[in-house]
């Protein structure tokens, strides 16, 4: 059997990442794929119980350390209980954020450095990472905005300072530029349907059949 693939979306907060893989998961199942949508934090029934720790409550409510334990904690219940034994059956998994995110979130907006997430990364992951990373890029205010008019109560990164947001664009941007074979950068400032358009054609490009 074929193993199956591993695509990732990141991003700031309202850069899109949840309406975009809701359409590519469509997209891959209209091409006969078998598709696992699936989430960070979340996506296994442990993880999913940190990711209340980890959305709700107030913006200081953890430290950064706290915060990337929490997350890798989470990431390897998703990976050993979902994404690995789909890939193993030849799903094509498609997470809304994975380790990219820490690296962003804790590393560069938290200040803690890539050193300590690249140590964690490896305990917690080892040498295993998606096929493909799609990044949306999108203006910290501008995603901000969108982020805060969804009300969904999971907002505690949302609210956390402007500088605090640039930080994590200019992390994502240096993660993009750092592996390129892996990573590519979408605008996210366009309508919906044109932005999943660069999706597929990424994916078409880097992932082909």
């Amino acid at each position: 059997m074929t193993r199956g693939r591993f695509i990732t979306f990141e991003g700031g907060e309202g850069a899109g990442k949840s309406t975009q893989l809701k359409l590519l998961a469509a997209a891959l199942a209209g091409q006969g794929r078998d598709v696992l949508p699936t989430r960070e934090p979340g996506g296994a029934t442990g993880a999913e119980e940190i990711r209340k720790l980890l959305v709700s409550g107030e913006p200081g409510r953890w430290d950064g350390v706290t915060e990337a334990l929490l997350h890798f904690a989470a990431r390897r219940d998703h990976l050993t209980r979902t994404v690995w034994p789909a890939l193993d059956a030849g799903r094509w998994v498609v997470s809304d954020r994975f380790a990219d995110s820490t690296m962003a979130y804790q590393g560069y907006g938290h200040g803690l450095g890539r050193e300590p997430i690249e140590r964690l990364y490896g305990v917690t992951v080892g040498d295993f990472a998606p096929d493909l990373t799609l990044i949306l890029d999108i203006p910290p205010g501008t995603g901000v905005a969108r982020a805060h008019s969804r009300r969904d109560g999971e907002d505690r990164y949302e609210r956390m300072d402007l500088g605090f947001h640039e930080r994590l664009r200019e992390g994502f941007l240096d993660i993009a530029s750092r592996e390129p074979g892996r990573c590519v950068v979408i605008d996210a400032c366009g309508t919906v349907e044109q932005v999943h358009a660069a999706v597929l054609d990424a994916v078409t490009q880097r992932c082909p059949s």
